[in-house]
């Protein structure tokens, strides 16, 4: 088999190694004579694969006692709204960091249930940049401050988490969790859907602040309710079990290379190939993000022109590499070079640039 080049933006690549032991255990898990897919969620393998992936979460993140981490389905989009269900009472308000095109759908959700108020949006422009302190307005006494930590459709992320005061903080990590080093106890709430960069579609990690869960309102129905989750170690009602097991692997799979400080390092490399190869194209390829807001997991740009762009996603498709076309919002091209995404697959871009460039430049 020739493998692929794939920047797909989620779901998207995983760990080679991941994959391979997945397959080797497919048929038969620790010799049980069945599939992990078969298995009930209440046996004591599976209780131990989600046991082992809450720790290696934790772990990875620097957090201890104090903090859960649970495992829920509905995405990043059911946390828009579970959100503020559970933690914006009636006369309140809570703020929101508007960047890009997920920080639009998470406050517009919130608005749907309470008081969002929006303390910066930086769509003049297109959603370039991640704001300066001084534009950030505040509220008095917000319930919470939500932002997007990176934004997969505009290819913009903040380079250094922001000082957002001492109100809760609440971060949509979705398309950048465990890519580099960050101080998580800052963060009351952390959530990610896994299918881009810890794990395949299906499950949502939710990093919680234990002081955090019990201030959630308790007249919801139980299944909209992190309390519920916690009590049960995530298994309330049936998991998205073999979603949580691949998860629990590629957690595994970063602990061994090294962490988030390995992570980021690999990240930084894979990264500077392809932005080499944007900035020195002459104008020829156009970053879509500032470049101190540029991400290290989805590059976006644009070619002269719509043709151009739609050759370039067809030949670069001939030549193995699936995935480059740009969200169906904003077209162009989008390069996701997750944590799983090979530093060769990078160098294969960067060159397939080069040659595109001298032929249509």
């Amino acid at each position: 088999m020739t493998k692929a080049h794939n920047f797909n933006a989620g779901p998207a690549v995983l760990p080679q190694a991941v994959l391979a032991q997945a397959q080797a255990e497919l048929l038969d898990y620790q010799g049980r004579g069945m599939s992990i897919l078969e298995m009930s969620h209440r046996s004591k393998e599976f209780e131990a694969i989600n046991t082992q992936a809450e720790s290696r979460m934790k772990a990875l993140l620097g957090l201890g006692d104090g903090y859960r981490a649970l495992f829920l389905q509905g995405g990043a989009s059911f946390q828009f709204a579970m959100i503020p269900l559970n933690f914006l009472p009636a006369g309140a308000v809570a703020d929101y960091l508007v960047t890009g095109a997920w920080g639009e759908k998470a406050v517009e959700e919130a608005g749907r249930i309470g008081t969002a108020h929006v303390a910066v949006n930086t769509a003049e422009g297109g959603f370039r940049r991640t704001p300066d302190a001084s534009e950030i307005q505040l509220s008095p006494s917000p319930a919470y401050v939500h932002f997007t930590t990176n934004e997969t459709i505009q290819g913009v992320q903040w380079a250094s988490m922001p000082d957002l005061g001492d109100a809760p903080l609440i971060a949509d990590m979705s398309s950048d969790i465990m890519s580099r080093p960050f101080d998580a106890s800052r963060f009351a709430l952390i959530y990610a859907g896994a299918q881009k960069n810890i794990g395949p579609s299906g499950v949502t990690a939710v990093i919680i602040r234990e002081d955090l869960i019990a201030q959630g309102r308790k007249d919801l129905p139980a299944i909209m309710r992190y309390v519920t989750f916690a009590k049960n170690n995530s298994l309330y009602n049936t998991p998205p079990a073999f979603s949580v097991y691949l998860l629990n692997l590629v957690l595994g799979w970063i602990t061994d290379l090294g962490g988030l400080d390995a992570m980021q390092t690999r990240n930084q490399r894979k990264a500077a190939l392809v932005y080499g190869a944007i900035d020195g194209s002459g104008g020829f390829y156009r970053g879509h993000a500032a470049p101190e807001a540029r991400s290290l997991m989805n590059v976006t740009f644009r070619l002269p022109s719509e043709t151009l762009e739609k050759q370039f996603v067809s030949e670069s498709q001939a030549a193995g590499m699936v995935g480059l076309g740009g969200h169906r919002s904003v077209g162009g091209i989008r390069a996701s070079i997750y944590n799983a995404l090979e530093e060769s697959s990078c160098a294969a871009l960067a060159d397939f640039m080069g040659e595109f460039l001298r032929k249509n430049g």
